[in-house]
């Protein structure tokens, strides 16, 4: 009995350690993403005029555009931009969701029955659809992307922060609170919140593949950022025009970073979930 005690504490052990060692990686790369962004974006817009439409090489590893900008710059600065809009949106989002599921929690029934009914107006109506009328009602552009994103992911995470703050509100100690004429957002602020935080960081990071992506979407309809600027929507949108040449790798490349790199970011909120509550992933 005690040497199955052992190993599965052992197994437990390993299993933590893989799921550290993913989520310190995920963040390696990100972080990477960023910083190598930040240092492309002056040649992601320098043009070379006669190096256009250049298949991948040593020279140029992902290839050159219609106006001969490197095509590896551009997609490292684009990448950049999606997860600053991304976290924006996701942080923005997040708030939102913390502060509704508060005040479904403490405001009484009627805010409760308010809440629900608006996390369920927000499910039911068509999500892409919802993202471009609002992104088209703001004019487009960055801060019309981040806002269109973030009115429309945080209906989900309020659900779930919803339903851990009201097991908050059967505790002892805020009964105790109460009876010690605590006001309502006094037991918000002082008791559910800080129990909604760990969930809410999750929640949170988990959001943000949902927002590069629809970020990506929305750049590539037209609706999103500043079409000078290299998101990767744009790119996608501009290679559009150039596929039936078989200039393939103007679309494929920056695809399949956007794609790894929303893996990346989602293997962060798993592995974090994973360590905050282990009973989700049996560590």
């Amino acid at each position: 009995m005690t040497d199955l005690v052992a190993e599965s504490n052992l197994r437990r052990g390993d299993r933590r350690r893989r799921t550290i060692a993913y989520l310190v990686v995920s963040l390696v790369v990100v972080v990477g993403v960023v910083v190598f962004g930040t240092l492309s974006v002056d040649a992601a817009g320098t043009t070379h005029l006669t190096d256009r439409n250049l298949g991948p090489s040593w020279n140029h590893l992902f290839g050159t555009d219609r106006l001969g900008r490197d095509l590896l710059a551009r997609v490292l600065s684009g990448l950049r931009l999606s997860l600053v809009v991304g976290v924006s949106a996701a942080l923005v989002s997040g708030v939102l969701a913390l502060l509704m599921a508060c005040a479904a929690a403490v405001g009484g029934r009627l805010v409760d029955r308010a809440v629900t009914w608006l996390v369920d107006l927000f499910l039911a109506l068509p999500h892409l659809v919802l993202l471009i009328l609002l992104a088209f009602a703001l004019g487009g552009g960055t801060r019309a992307v981040i806002i269109a994103v973030a009115v429309t992911h945080w209906p989900t995470l309020t659900r779930v922060l919803r339903g851990h703050a009201r097991q908050v509100m059967s505790s002892d100690y805020i009964a105790v609170s109460r009876q010690l004429g605590r006001s309502r957002w006094w037991i918000a602020r002082r008791h559910v919140a800080p129990q909604l935080v760990g969930h809410f960081l999750v929640g949170t990071v988990l959001l943000f593949p949902h927002a590069i992506l629809h970020e990506a979407a929305l750049s590539f309809l037209g609706l999103g950022v500043d079409p000078a600027e290299p998101s990767i929507g744009v790119l996608l949108a501009e290679s559009m025009r150039f596929l039936s040449a078989g200039v393939w790798w103007l679309a494929v490349l920056p695809g399949l970073c956007l794609l790894v790199v929303v893996k990346l970011v989602d293997a962060i909120g798993e592995n974090t979930r994973a360590l905050l509550d282990p009973r989700s992933h049996h560590l």
